[in-house]
């Protein structure tokens, strides 16, 4: 009975379509999560060199999801990717403490862009399975986010190999893009 009327309710209305941004230094996980929400399993992935795009069904919200390369050299081209932006998700290798400054720096630069001012933010403290991974606080006070006061943002552990924490973040980002 529920289910005939949330496709009655989707005929009507239809499912908001909002634009998404995966993004995080190289190896933190962003094309694993990316095929994490759209397939449900793990895949064998490589560097992202440029992006991959991806749409994605997600409760009453349709993600038209956008994972750009986190390589040094492609950094500087993700401002690009930035206009009609909805939310951006990201993601940081909690098991590599030493490059925190730098997913610091990189999302500090990204903030401060004009076309993603108020945009919400999803951070996932992925890598969770990996001994010695940082908390979701531990990975909050290295980047700043305490300082944010501009923007809806939350954290998450997650482990996009085990798939554990990805569906709680998803289920904040859908309920803040269905309040705006």
């Amino acid at each position: 009975m529920g289910i005939i009327f949330s496709q009655l309710f989707q005929r009507l209305f239809g499912a908001k379509e909002v634009r998404i941004l995966i993004l995080g230094l190289d190896n933190a996980g962003k094309t694993t999560i990316l095929y994490r929400l759209q397939m449900d399993e793990v895949v064998q992935t490589i560097p992202t060199i440029g992006f991959n795009v991806e749409t994605v069904q997600y409760k009453n919200i349709k993600f038209q999801v956008w994972d750009l390369g986190g390589q040094t050299s492609i950094r500087p081209y993700w401002r690009c990717y930035y206009p009609n932006t909805n939310a951006i998700i990201y993601v940081v290798d909690s098991a590599d403490a030493e490059r925190l400054p730098d997913s610091r720096q990189e999302l500090q630069l990204m903030l401060e862009e004009e076309e993603l001012k108020g945009v919400t933010l999803l951070v996932f403290a992925n890598k969770q399975d990996l001994p010695g991974a940082m908390t979701a606080a531990q990975v909050s006070e290295g980047l700043g986010l305490t300082n944010i006061r501009n923007r809806q943002w939350a954290i998450f552990q997650t482990s996009a190999l085990k798939g554990r924490g990805i569906q709680e973040g998803l289920d904040w980002l859908v309920n803040v893009l269905a309040n705006q």
